[in-house]
């Protein structure tokens, strides 16, 4: 079984770590491969199994893979794969559900409460000097802030979501959620499921923890985002594309939210011109929340899994 990787660089592990996948298989590895169909397509040529990141594979690239058998993504969302072109050619398209919950949730709250809190702000202010030059014992150069008793709203109520809203729960917050399905809701409250609207109307904190599809790119447009309190926080910590991005650029200029706390964009690494780029209001991290050592190390011992489980002849976490 031929096996390559596309962008083994995004996940930054040493030769060896591949080591348990190449018992599987002739492993080819590639640091990093540009969005072009030609050289996808040159690269994959000959493969059984092609592990992508970020590198899409579209209806056109598959279409030139006859031999192609299996495409497993090395993450848990899997817009980069065009699942319907491959399901007609007989391929499967698995992913890694679950490896990052931790992570993302841990990342997410990193986002809130520095917004919340101001950590990197007065980390600044007290290496510039400000504190020693202060006759007060304690100064802040901006409201802090408490999310005991705000309204926390979460888009999409899958494992990330859900212990999301635990998370903040136990913080005191009361909690909001979207589901399409609405199954599985907590044993803890205050909580209640919500429409989309209701939930950016009222949230303090509206967090995205849903997959991007066709039907929600750019869902948060400039009609919702209208729709929040001038004082609230809009995260995303799912995928840059659920946002209008030059919506959302106009709001945080005009100051409603109050900010942004964003992990991903939707290009990705950013472009120099991205409308969000440089604003005051909007803190931007560069994809990381996904990426512990831990939570990598899991995705790699799951992807071998999900080989496994395909060479002999029952595929797990097949998503089309």
């Amino acid at each position: 079984m031929k096996i390559v990787v596309l962008d083994a660089a995004t996940l930054d592990f040493p030769d060896s770590a591949w080591d348990g996948l190449r018992k599987l298989g002739d492993v080819v590895l590639h640091a990093l491969t540009p969005s072009d169909n030609a050289v996808i397509v040159e690269r994959c040529a000959g493969a059984d199994v092609v592990l992508t990141n970020k590198v899409p594979l579209n209806a056109a690239a598959l279409g030139e893979l006859p031999g192609l058998r299996l495409v497993s993504v090395l993450a848990t969302g899997h817009n980069i794969v065009d699942g319907k072109a491959a399901r007609a050619r007989g391929v499967p398209v698995c992913n890694v559900p679950g490896y990052s919950t931790t992570a993302v949730v841990q990342h997410t709250l990193a986002l809130i409460l520095e917004w919340q809190n101001q950590v990197a702000l007065h980390d600044a202010a007290v290496r510039a000097g400000e504190w020693v030059r202060s006759p007060k014992f304690a100064f802040w150069k901006t409201p802090l802030r408490e999310l005991a008793g705000d309204t926390v709203g979460i888009i999409g109520f899958g494992s990330i979501g859900a212990r999301v809203g635990e998370v903040l729960h136990a913080l005191g917050a009361n909690v909001l959620a979207h589901s399409r399905s609405r199954r599985g809701a907590p044993a803890w409250g205050p909580f209640a499921w919500a429409e989309v609207e209701e939930i950016f109307e009222r949230a303090d904190v509206v967090t995205l923890h849903c997959p991007q599809t066709p039907e929600n790119a750019r869902f948060v447009n400039a009609a919702l985002l209208a729709r929040m309190k001038p004082t609230a926080l809009l995260v995303n910590t799912a995928r840059g594309g659920l946002i209008d991005e030059g919506a959302l650029a106009a709001a945080l200029r005009a100051g409603r939210p109050a900010a942004a706390a964003l992990d991903v964009v939707t290009d990705e690494p950013m472009r120099a011109d991205c409308p969000l780029l440089g604003l005051p209001n909007c803190i931007i991290t560069p994809h990381i929340a996904w990426a512990s050592e831990k939570a990598r190390s899991r995705l790699l011992e799951s992807t071998a899994a999900n080989l496994r489980a395909f060479a002999a002849g029952t595929p797990q976490n097949v998503v089309n």
